[in-house]
C-alpha cells in the first residue's frame, strides 16, 4: 500500500457538530467507494458509539484500538482490521474511547496525538478518512488537528444553514490555533428528498452560502439504512441503489477535488 507518486494521503475528517446527519454513513461508504476505485484508503473510527466498526461488520471489543493510540501511544499498524472491502483497512472504536476524551484533557499536547500517530502512515494510503463523534470536544479537534480537509454532512432541513454557520466559525478557530493548513473539502447535503420544496429550499441556500458545496446529494433511502444492520456498505449491500450511486458519484467529486477547489472556511456574504 503507497499512495500515488509517493505522495502523503489526504486526510478527510468527516465532521458536523450535530448527530444523525450521517457522518458515519458518509465516512464509511466513501472510504469503500474510493478504495473499489483501486486507492488504498483507512477509515479511522472515532467515535466511541463505534458505529464505523459494526457497519462494516466488525468489532473493537477485546483488542486494541484507537483508544490505545491515543492514550499509550500505540502505533496504528498493529490494530488496523481488514474490512469487506479490498483497500480499505479500518482502526477500529469501542467504548474505552469515551474516556479517552477526559483522559486527553490533561495530556501534554492533548491535540495533537492523532496527527502524530498519524504521520508514519500518510505515505501508506491514497486517502484516510476519519469519523468524528457528533460533539466538539477534544477527539473531534484531534481529528481536525490531524487533517487537511473538513468534509461536513449536513441533513436537509431548516436548521441546517445555522448549524453550518457555528461549524465554519469552530474550523476556523482550529485553522487560525492549531491547523494552519486545515480547509473545507466540501458540505454534502444529505437525506434529500427531492419531492419536498423545504429539501429543494436548503439546498439553494446551503449552495448560494457555501460555494464548496459536492454537486452530488445523498437522498433518503430504506437500504441505505438499513446496510449497517447487516454489516455491509451500501455498495455491497444493494450495489444498484440510488444511494450506492450517489456514494459512486461522491467518490468521484472527492477524487478530483472538485468540491475543495472553491473552499473556504468562511460562509460567504
Amino acid at each position: 500500500m503507497s499512495a500515488a507518486n509517493g505522495d502523503r494521503a489526504r486526510v478527510i475528517a468527516v465532521v458536523n457538530q450535530k448527530g444523525g446527519v450521517g457522518k458515519t454513513t458518509t465516512a464509511v461508504n466513501l472510504g469503500v467507494e474510493l478504495a473499489a476505485r483501486g486507492s488504498a484508503c483507512l477509515l479511522i473510527d472515532l467515535d466511541p458509539q463505534a458505529n464505523a466498526t459494526a457497519a462494516l461488520g466488525l468489532s473493537g471489543r477485546d483488542r486494541s484500538t484507537v483508544y490505545d493510540v491515543l492514550i499509550d501511544g500505540a502505533r496504528i499498524e498493529p490494530i488496523l482490521l481488514e474490512t469487506p472491502q479490498p483497500g480499505l483497512s479500518l482502526a477500529p472504536a469501542n467504548r474505552d474511547l469515551a474516556g479517552a476524551e477526559v483522559e486527553l484533557v490533561t495530556a501534554m499536547a492533548r491535540e495533537q496525538h492523532l496527527r502524530r500517530a498519524l504521520e508514519e502512515q500518510t505515505q501508506s494510503y491514497d486517502f484516510v478518512i476519519i469519523d468524528c463523534p457528533p460533539s466538539f470536544g477534544l477527539l473531534t479537534l484531534n481529528a481536525l488537528t490531524a487533517a487537511g480537509e473538513a468534509l461536513v454532512p449536513v441533513q436537509c432541513e431548516y436548521l441546517a444553514l445555522e448549524g453550518l454557520g457555528q461549524l465554519s466559525e469552530s474550523l476556523e478557530s482550529v485553522r487560525r490555533n492549531l491547523n494552519p493548513k486545515l480547509r473545507l473539502g466540501g458540505v454534502l447535503l444529505t437525506m434529500y428528498d427531492g419531492r419536498t420544496n423545504l429539501c429543494q429550499q436548503v439546498a439553494a441556500e446551503v449552495r448560494s452560502h457555501f460555494p464548496a458545496t459536492f454537486a452530488t446529494v445523498i437522498p433518503r433511502s430504506v437500504r441505505l439504512s438499513e446496510a449497517p444492520s447487516h454489516g455491509l456498505p451500501i455498495g455491497h449491500y444493494a450495489p444498484s441503489s440510488p444511494a450506492a450511486k450517489a456514494y459512486r458519484a461522491l467518490a468521484t467529486e472527492v477524487a478530483a477535488g472538485r468540491a475543495a477547489a472553491a473552499a473556504s472556511l468562511e460562509v460567504s456574504r
